[in-house]
């Protein structure tokens, strides 16, 4: 039998490495796989403070009234400011943030919101596909949760790609698993 320099066979050598990923597997998935690395939970402090229970659950404000692009596009847009005057030029207009929001507009100054739902570079999420698939606010639910009681926004779910696999194979939602749904 030929030995390694170590004085190893072969076979101890490929032993080893199959229990070693075995053990990073297992330790992977008892720290629910998926969720390492992501952001479930991040709630980052905005620069003005706005409420989706306060919109979306006590005025019924629908989703897409803001987030009009969810259901024609790729990508989800925070609104632009003329979305929020539509109703602030009148309602609250003595309040700071309201105030600061009215001055960002009338200097044509876009404010510098934080992005909480984040994916990487190289994945892409299509959301004209799963607001057309389920309809809003179905599809918000889904991913974003129950976004009309939440006062500070959160990412609600880790979004990890074993998370949306998951979702993709409840038979159900009969949808696509192949690696270029999302990565392409």
């Amino acid at each position: 039998m030929k030995l390694t320099r170590e004085g190893r066979s072969p076979l101890f050598t490929h032993l080893r490495a199959a229990f070693v990923t075995c053990l990073f597997a297992v330790g992977l998935t008892a720290c629910e796989w998926g969720s390492i690395g992501y952001n479930k939970g991040y709630a980052p402090e905005q620069p003005i403070a706005f409420s989706h229970e306060l919109h979306a659950g006590n005025y019924k404000i629908q989703c897409l009234y803001c987030h009009s692009t969810a259901e024609r596009a790729a990508h989800s847009s925070v609104p632009s400011l003329n979305i929020c005057m539509n109703c602030h030029m009148v309602v609250a207009t003595d309040r700071p943030a309201i105030q600061k929001i009215a001055e960002a507009y009338n200097s044509n100054t876009p404010i510098p919101w934080v992005n909480v739902h984040m994916l990487p570079d190289h994945v892409k999420f299509n959301h004209e596909a799963h607001v057309k698939k389920f309809g809003a606010p179905q599809a918000c639910h889904k991913c974003h949760g129950p976004v009309e009681s939440m006062e500070t926004l959160y990412q609600y779910s880790s979004l990890s790609m074993g998370w949306c696999i998951d979702c993709h194979r409840q038979p159900e939602n009969q949808a696509p698993v192949s690696c270029s749904t999302c990565h392409y």
